[in-house]
């Protein structure tokens, strides 16, 4: 009899649908992030554009409407990050406004160019912010010069959807 349940339970297991392995590497008992944000801006791009792989990447940490992508880039000590902001828009503005810095259009994402203040001046040399308008919906880019230099960076813009 016990030979029946085994032949059982191998034929229930075997016709069964297997499970997908999960692709997210939760970062520091993080989230994953949630797939409609990752869709602009997937982890793939970032190796690809900013020259980053599985051995630099400690993972994703998800909320709402953000995906942080961690590295430590180099095989350093410090970590760094590349963010992703989605948020779901009722009006969508065609480029961005900010104080802070001017922005210049590449193809159909704008990138900070230059501060407008002293004071504002640390923040774009640390980080390449890329802005792209959608149908609904806004994607926002901060991307570490540590994992992307600018010209870099400039490359993952046209990997954003």
């Amino acid at each position: 009899m016990s030979h029946i349940l085994v032949a059982v339970a191998l034929l229930a297991t075997a016709g069964a649908a297997p499970t997908a392995p999960s692709a997210c590497k939760a970062y520091s008992g993080g989230t994953c992030c949630d797939p409609a944000v990752t869709a602009h801006l997937g982890k793939e791009a970032i190796f690809a554009a900013c020259g980053e792989s599985d051995a630099t990447f400690l993972g994703e940490k998800g909320s709402k409407d953000t995906c942080r992508y961690v590295f430590r880039p180099g095989g350093g000590k410090e970590e760094a990050f590349v963010e992703v902001y989605a948020p779901k828009q009722k009006d969508v503005p065609s480029e961005p406004t900010d104080p802070f810095f001017s922005w210049k259009k590449v193809g159909k994402v704008f990138v900070t160019d230059k501060a407008k203040s002293p004071k504002s001046a640390p923040m774009i040399a640390s980080a390449t912010g890329l802005w792209m308008p959608g149908a609904g919906f806004t994607v926002s880019v901060n991307a570490s010069t540590k994992v992307c230099s600018k010209p870099e960076a400039t490359k993952l813009a046209k990997s954003i959807h």
